[in-house]
């Protein structure tokens, strides 16, 4: 999948496709002027936009695959998060603590069943009580299962719950994180210093971040959504405050409201990464 990017010399729309690393390599199309971007989001972000692309474009089944390794990539971004955070509170110097955690990850890193032992002692270790959420229930692992697995295909209001409760876990868990989770995203950084510093002359270091769903909840563009009813109360004016709603007692449903709010904080500007470039003359698309 792709994504739209400004050359910084001509300052026309070219279009890249996300890599593993955030770092793009790019030579404009229009002016032949090379310059590198550096896209400021973690893989589980960027897996997570691609499922609500996907969802938005109608092939729900796609989105699930996108959805349900968003999670996974989530729960190792959260180890690396704790295991480093843990090591500067002890003063640990961060690359020999990085070095170390990049050795053990590869250990487990085919093995999806170890990772997600490996996020649940981290989360025990570093909150002092059980994930109890790590149930087939909490997870949505049967229905996961059966589209990835049995090949079902589900319906557009099945992804939405999943999608929603993949949200609702993930964004829990990044408020429980709060500044925690910038070691994790210091660890990026190391890897665009690397990078950086070996780039060519005559080559532009572009550092962006992109329109995403988490984004918006950890910038502050996205407010807390309460529990609340979001019903009118019968009889109304329209457009007058509403007066307090019923209290939303089904976890499910605030799951999919807080899901609703940040698609529709987000869902515009994730649709342009599939639009045309803007900047090409009508009949040389």
């Amino acid at each position: 999948m792709e994504f739209p990017t400004v050359c910084s010399a001509c300052a026309r729309e070219n279009r890249a496709e996300f890599t593993d690393s955030s770092v793009h390599d790019l030579t404009c199309g229009h002016c032949g002027a090379r310059y590198c971007v550096f896209l400021r989001k973690q893989r589980f972000e960027v897996l997570f936009d691609l499922g609500t692309r996907a969802l938005l474009d109608g092939y729900a089944r796609e989105a699930v695959a996108s959805f349900a390794a968003a999670l996974e990539r989530f729960f190792e971004f959260y180890v690396w998060a704790f295991t480093l955070e843990r090591a500067a509170n002890a003063e640990q110097e961060f690359g020999a603590a990085l070095s170390g955690l990049e050795g053990t990850w590869r250990h487990v890193s085919s093995q999806s069943e170890r990772q997600l032992g490996m996020f649940a002692l981290a989360y025990l270790l570093r909150e002092g009580r059980e994930p109890d959420f790590l149930t087939a229930r909490g997870l949505g692992t049967d229905f996961r299962n059966r589209v990835i697995h049995r090949g079902a295909l589900p319906s557009r209001a099945e992804v939405e719950a999943y999608a929603a409760l993949v949200f609702a876990l993930i964004d829990r868990l990044l408020t429980e994180l709060g500044p925690g989770a910038a070691h994790a995203e210091l660890a990026q950084e190391q890897v665009f210093a690397a990078h950086l510093a070996a780039l060519p002359d005559g080559v532009t270091a572009v550092f962006e971040e992109h329109p995403g769903m988490f984004r918006a909840r950890r910038s502050g563009g996205l407010a807390a959504t309460p529990k609340l009813s979001p019903q009118p109360v019968p009889g109304q004016v329209p457009g007058q405050a509403r007066k307090p709603g019923k209290a939303v007692n089904d976890a499910r449903a605030y799951q999919q409201a807080l899901f609703r709010q940040a698609l529709e904080e987000r869902g515009a500007l994730l649709r342009s990464f599939k639009g045309p470039p803007l900047n090409v003359p009508p009949g040389r698309e």
